[in-house]
């Protein structure tokens, strides 16, 4: 144990490394629930919930013991919060370009995962990625996780909370609300909104109402930095929804009469496993295809990259030069956990920043991410209760997890212009099209004519020229 995780030299004990890896896990608990639910539309206990469930916990258990294993770190990964939900609008995007079902157009958008993998794995192993990283602006950076935050936002208040409440058009059609157009519940009345929905009315209720409760729960928690927060606003928001359906006269658990407790593996084998569809890739147009891969594999390197400085800082992991050692194995842990992912059947695997609350209990090798890896796979025999989650419940860690990264914005000097047009419009390109390369691209082409048209024209690096004029490309010419 000594010998491989170098428990004296980093300062640390068993127990230390134990109580830090279960830290993490329980912090980052509700990604074994809430990954499938978004990836899949909530479409709970179908084949495809249940092979991206055992997708999620299997490249959830590699990724962190390859971590572990490779570059001895404390830190843990999953499919990454912000793009699996650019994943499903991806799938969805495919589904509607190629007029196939959502488990086709899936098939085919986990190529796109697969590629991005690989392409970040190159970019490690010929540590390209300081380059690349260099090239993007810093308002482009700082906007990134605030424009996913947004997403994840509007997807957990207008969509799985049930607060897009139905409102019927001027044609007596029934229509669902736009982003943060809270319609029929709070500008018709509740009158009104029971007529339009019928016997619905009471589980929509039901769900706003425990969404708050699971929002706030969250929220009180953390204040008081109680470990794992985000699960235990999910398990409280979880019982309020089961204690509302008895009330309201259904069985919140009559789905485990006949439910099987081994893992669905031929689930997964029929639905995800190694089920790349590359001829479907490209209905999308090759330019976006091709576009749409280069995004993923951009966001998970900034992503990983933030985390692993933010939290090693945190641990005083960094050298003199304020790097942080073995960064390049950390990096390809990562990469290779997303083309384990891919093969398995979800979106992209990325390192949490919820690996800081294991670090902040003292952990600070890789033992703590082999404790943390094994607890995910042993989710492999849980998928009953999983299903169990409402998606209420799981939405209220999505809303959370949103304000947390919209809370990047802090770092943006209001008084440059440079900085804040592409922040504003890399925001609202975002949420908009539903798209984070949307959102790249817009903010990269602003910073770049902004520098030029102030005369600062030579701050920006050749490559993010290049970058720009590709996403010109992309929004107006069409191939």
């Amino acid at each position: 144990m000594e010998k491989l995780f170098k428990l004296k030299e980093n300062h640390t004990t068993v127990r230390i490394e134990v109580i830090g890896g279960l830290t993490t896990f329980m912090t980052m608990a509700y990604i074994v629930a809430l990954n499938p639910n978004l990836l899949t539309n909530f479409a709970v206990g179908t084949p495809l919930w249940n092979a991206v469930f055992l997708a999620t916990v299997i490249s959830a258990g590699v990724g962190t013991l390859l971590m572990a294993f490779l570059a001895n770190k404390p830190f843990a990964l999953a499919p990454g919060m912000g793009l699996n939900a650019y994943f499903a609008t991806v799938v969805a995007s495919i589904a509607v370009a190629g007029n196939m079902p959502y488990e086709s157009a899936f098939q085919a958008a986990l190529s796109i995962i697969l590629f991005s993998g690989l392409l970040f794995t190159v970019l490690t192993l010929v540590k390209v990625r300081e380059k690349i990283v260099d090239a993007i602006p810093k308002a482009v950076r700082i906007g990134i996780p605030a424009g996913i935050g947004m997403m994840l936002v509007n997807v957990g208040l207008t969509t799985n909370a049930g607060i897009n409440v139905m409102s019927v058009n001027e044609e007596g059609e029934t229509v669902s609300s736009m982003f943060y157009m809270l319609t029929s519940f709070f500008t018709d009345g509740p009158s009104a909104t029971k007529a339009a929905m019928g016997d619905s009315y009471s589980l929509m209720i039901l769900s706003v109402i425990v969404f708050f409760v699971g929002l706030f729960a969250i929220a009180t928690l953390s204040h008081f930095n109680v470990k794992g927060s985000v699960l235990l606003g999910i398990v409280i928001a979880a019982v309020c929804y089961w204690i509302g359906d008895a009330i309201l006269g259904i069985n919140p658990f009559a789905s485990l009469a006949d439910a099987s407790w081994l893992p669905p593996f031929k689930d997964m084998a029929d639905m995800t496993l190694f089920k790349f569809d590359f001829k479907n890739l490209f209905d999308i147009g090759i330019f976006s295809a091709i576009m749409t891969i280069i995004s993923f594999c951009m966001v998970d390197m900034f992503d990983t990259i933030g985390t692993l400085y933010g939290t090693a800082k945190k641990a005083n992991m960094l050298d003199e030069n304020d790097k942080m050692p073995g960064m390049g194995k950390a990096m390809l842990s990562d990469s290779l956990a997303t083309i384990v992912g891919a093969c398995t059947g979800t979106s992209t695997v990325t390192t949490f920043i919820e690996s800081a609350s294991g670090v902040a209990e003292g952990a600070r090798t890789g033992l703590a991410s082999v404790v943390t890896g094994v607890l995910f796979l042993a989710c492999m025999f849980i998928s009953p209760l999983a299903a169990l989650i409402p998606a209420p419940a799981t939405s209220a860690a999505l809303v959370y997890v949103g304000v947390l990264m919209i809370g990047s914005l802090k770092e943006v000097d209001y008084t440059d212009v440079s900085q804040t047009v592409p922040v504003v419009l890399l925001l609202i390109f975002m949420i908009q099209t539903g798209g984070i390369g949307n959102g790249i691209g817009i903010g990269l082409i602003a910073y770049t004519f902004i520098k030029l048209l102030t005369g600062k024209g030579k701050e920006v690096s050749p490559l993010t020229y290049v970058l720009s004029v590709l996403f010109i490309c992309k929004f107006f010419i069409t191939f």
